[in-house]
């Protein structure tokens, strides 16, 4: 079980905690526990009813009525509202559970019913990313716990792949070479199996290399490949003081190529970059690249 602060349920939901700390004083409908300096700190659970809480006022419910209701039938209340077609922050808040609760069948619902009616792509992009996007940070901080964040990365890293093994690619004399690895140490691979996923899509060439490269191996294939870009997402690895150094070395090194970076480390963190160096805020970053 994870412990949550009130800014996490905050990234998590979408509630303000100033809403948060209101509900608790007005309804009394959520006590969270207390730290012996008197900070609040919440539980999966806790969690799981600001979620449903959530989801009940988007479509409607006001905040006195759901107060009254028990646990239980704010669940039952959840479950109707989710056998209709529910939109993307919804469909967050139940990936959301899903992996609190390590429930599978959960996430399987959610996402085959969004790649049927959307497609992958679409899937990935407006509803998988955002939500990994917001507990990243969580898990970067230690919010949540190492089985949540390796079973919910485990189930998606399946689905792009199987995606990525239905793909046919036709070259073409536009198409440019990718070369997509991980810095060593580096072992967060989901944004980088769905760039895989991105660039093949637009019939492009991509050199995979994977995680946990070290830079000697960098260079050996790019010498052999000499591909048109390289894109990497630096997470956890390197070390946040060694960041701009190794980007530094990246541009210098591969000067003839066009570096594409993301990644916790990367986006909004005051990088520096060389001219051949770009910044991959958004997953509509980089498609508008290769669609270039």
């Amino acid at each position: 079980m994870s412990n949550y602060s009130i800014r996490d349920l905050e990234q998590l939901s979408g509630i303000k905690a100033h809403t948060l700390r209101i509900w608790e004083q007005r309804y009394n409908i959520i006590t969270p526990k207390r730290t012996d300096t008197n900070i609040r700190l919440y539980d999966d659970q806790d969690l799981k009813l600001v979620l449903n809480i959530s989801l009940l006022k988007d479509h409607g419910y006001k905040i006195s009525e759901i107060a009254k209701m028990s646990f239980e039938e704010m669940s039952n209340e959840v479950i109707a509202i989710s056998d209709q077609k529910l939109n993307y922050p919804d469909q967050i808040h139940a990936l959301t559970i899903s992996m609190i609760d390590l429930d599978e069948d959960r996430f399987e619902k959610v996402i085959s019913t969004n790649i049927l009616q959307f497609g992958f792509e679409s899937t990935m992009a407006h509803i998988i990313y955002p939500f990994l996007s917001r507990i990243g940070t969580l898990w970067v901080t230690g919010s949540i716990g190492p089985a949540q964040e390796h079973f919910i990365t485990n189930l998606v890293r399946q689905k792009i792949i199987v995606a990525i093994d239905g793909q046919v690619v036709k070259l073409g004399p536009a198409s440019k070479k990718y070369l997509l690895y991980l810095p060593e140490g580096e072992l967060h691979e989901i944004s980088l199996l769905f760039a895989n996923y991105i660039i093949r899509a637009r019939h492009n060439k991509v050199v995979y290399l994977g995680q946990s490269l070290p830079f000697s191996e960098l260079e050996f294939a790019y010498d052999i490949h000499k591909p048109d870009y390289i894109f990497t997402a630096i997470t956890s690895a390197p070390a946040n003081s060694d960041v701009q150094p190794y980007v530094d070395s990246l541009a210098a090194r591969f000067s003839e190529s066009t570096i594409l970076l993301t990644g916790y480390q990367i986006v909004g963190q005051g990088i520096d970059t060389a001219d051949n160096t770009l910044i991959i805020n958004k997953i509509e970053d980089l498609i508008r690249i290769v669609e270039s």
